[in-house]
This record gives C-alpha cells, sequence and structure tokens, in this order.
C-alpha cells in the first residue's frame, strides 16, 4: 500500500540535508503572473492560467528557480474540479488541467536541470491544494468562516478527488496552503490517511499573531498535522512578516517536525475589491532582515507567498549562511 511510513517521514529531512539545513520556498505566483501581463481577475485566480497561458507560468516557475528556490509550488492553489466544472469543463478536463499545474511545473524543472547539469541542487515539486474558502473566491480562506453547516464530510468530499489526482500526477509531495480552521485540517488529514501515497505539508495563515484566521488555535491546528504520519512539516504562510517568530515558537512547541514559513509581503487584502492595498507591506530588504532570525528559532523552509517576487528570493538565499557561499 504505498509508500513505508519510512519513506515518508524522511522525505524532507534527506532533503533538508542536501540543501544545507535550510530550503527555499517560492514566492507569489499570481501577482508574478499578473506583472507579466495575466489578468486573474476571475473565480479561477492563477489556475485560470492553466487554461489560456502554460507558458507563462512555466516562465514564473523558471524565475523562481533561478532566483534560487529549491521548492516550486504548482499554479493549482484555486484550481478545483468543481471550479473547473462551473466553467463548463468535464469532469476528466477538469482532472487533466490539475494534472497539467504539475506538468508544467515538472517541465520547468526539467529545463532548469538541463542548464545546470551536474552542478544542479535537488528541487522538489510541491502540488498545491488550496482551501474550500479559496474555492469560493470571497475572501474566505482569510477568514475561515465556512458558516454553521460545514461538517467534515463535505469538506472531505469537495477535496478528495482533486487531492488523489494531484498526488498522483508526478509531484513530490502536497502542499495544503492557507488552511484556515481545525475542521479542514482534520479532512486533509483524513483525505492523507485514505491511502494518498505520497507526503504533505501543512501551512496555516494568521492575522493576529496567535491563532489561525478562523480564530481556532494555532497550536490545536499545528498538532492535528503533527499526528499525521504522511506530513513532512508544518508551518504558516500567506501571513504578514511581523507575526512570525511567534508564530513559529507556538508550532515548535507541539512538533519536532520541520518547520515552513512564506509570509506576503505584509500588504493587506481587500476582498471585497479584490485587490492589494498599496503601502501596507514591507519592502524585500526589510522582508529579508527577518530571515536569519525565522531561521535561528527554529524554521528550516523558508519563501515568500502573495506579493512576493524572485527578487525576494534572491534575497533570502543571499542572506542564507548555507547559501551565501
Amino acid at each position: 500500500m504505498g509508500l513505508s511510513n519510512g519513506i515518508v517521514d524522511t522525505l524532507m529531512y534527506d532533503f533538508l540535508r542536501k540543501s544545507g539545513g535550510v530550503a527555499v520556498i517560492d514566492g507569489g505566483l499570481a501577482t508574478e503572473l499578473e506583472r507579466h501581463g495575466a489578468d486573474l481577475n476571475d473565480p479561477l485566480w492563477s489556475a485560470k492560467c492553466l487554461l489560456t497561458s502554460g507558458n507563462l507560468v512555466r516562465q514564473v516557475h523558471l524565475d523562481y528557480l533561478e532566483a534560487g528556490a529549491d521548492i516550486i509550488i504548482t499554479a493549482s492553489y484555486q484550481a478545483t474540479i468543481q471550479g473547473f466544472e462551473a466553467k463548463g469543463f468535464s469532469k476528466e478536463e477538469s482532472e487533466a488541467l490539475l494534472k497539467k499545474s504539475v506538468d508544467i511545473a515538472l517541465e520547468a524543472r526539467d529545463i532548469y536541470y538541463e542548464k545546470c547539469g551536474e552542478s544542479c541542487r535537488p528541487i522538489l515539486v510541491a502540488a498545491s491544494v488550496g482551501s474550500y474558502g479559496a474555492y469560493l473566491a470571497d475572501g474566505s480562506e482569510y477568514s475561515g468562516d465556512y458558516g454553521n453547516a460545514m461538517n467534515l464530510e463535505f469538506l472531505k468530499s469537495f477535496h478528495r478527488r482533486r487531492v488523489q489526482v494531484l498526488a498522483e500526477s508526478g509531484a513530490d509531495l502536497i502542499a495544503f496552503e492557507t488552511v484556515p480552521n481545525k475542521l479542514e485540517a482534520q479532512a486533509f488529514v483524513e483525505i492523507l490517511e485514505e491511502g494518498i501515497k505520497i507526503p504533505a505539508w501543512f501551512s496555516f495563515n494568521s492575522k493576529d499573531g496567535v491563532n489561525v484566521v478562523s480564530g481556532d488555535s494555532l497550536s490545536e491546528c499545528a498538532k492535528i498535522a503533527d499526528a499525521c504520519k504522511k506530513v513532512v512539516a508544518v508551518g504558516i504562510n500567506c501571513t504578514p512578516p511581523r507575526f512570525i517568530s511567534g508564530l513559529i515558537l507556538a508550532i515548535k512547541k507541539v512538533t519536532s517536525k520541520p518547520i515552513l514559513i512564506y509570509p506576503n509581503s505584509g500588504e493587506t487584502y481587500d476582498a471585497e475589491i479584490k485587490q492589494w492595498v498599496k503601502n501596507t507591506g514591507v519592502a524585500d530588504g526589510d522582508f529579508v532582515s527577518y530571515v536569519n532570525k525565522w531561521c535561528e528559532i527554529g524554521a528550516s523552509l523558508i519563501g515568500g507567498c502573495c506579493r512576493t517576487t524572485p527578487n525576494t528570493i534572491k534575497a533570502i538565499c543571499r542572506t542564507l549562511p548555507s547559501r551565501s557561499a
């Protein structure tokens, strides 16, 4: 039945050892696609580019690899079978689009490997799974409020097939990202334990530096992820940099698994107008000034989320002692 626990458990430890103790995750995908001219004003968000601009997605993955990223995350955060079906695609076409998100990232890795030959560092492809709130495209992944009628079985049936398709697509691991509440964390764990053959990381988001966005305790959410043998790293994404240190310390109390953090630029997202509010973030230099502190207190995978760019990732690589050589 798939990989033994031993193999799954060591994937991230082995990778981190080869990466000098700290691995670099890529930065924002959607905001980079927009910078290249893609129009993402659509419920599918960056997944829209799977339909219209695969080459652009591949180029952004390559930009991040060239900037120094060790892990690239696929353009499937908002890609759901239900979302594609709402656009008129069949179930088979929808599943093919999910697989395409991984194919594009694998192609980018192959192109990069061809360029750098023998001297290449190892690179992982993480298949992104966004929360139910990301599918709703109403900003509820930033509140975690799915209403009182929401239950575990609904979330499992919503996510199950998508996770299965991504797990069988050639990705190295699944990235459950921007997980906003305890219920969804539990749903993801139960799906993983139904026979998913690749490992996963869990990444939560917080807007107060204490709890996840729904108000559920971050420690309780991290414990749910920690208890699952398939989970190889636990952490935080899409959260302002100023909160990260405290959140790392909170996670460290409940897990000995590697801790990953990829904050956003600190800017605020306005769900009403579906835009980022300018001048609310931190500059790359300020963002990077936190990086060594985060490593010192326990983070071993570091990257950027919304509004960070290949320049942010370059700057992170430059500041890491394991990389500057």
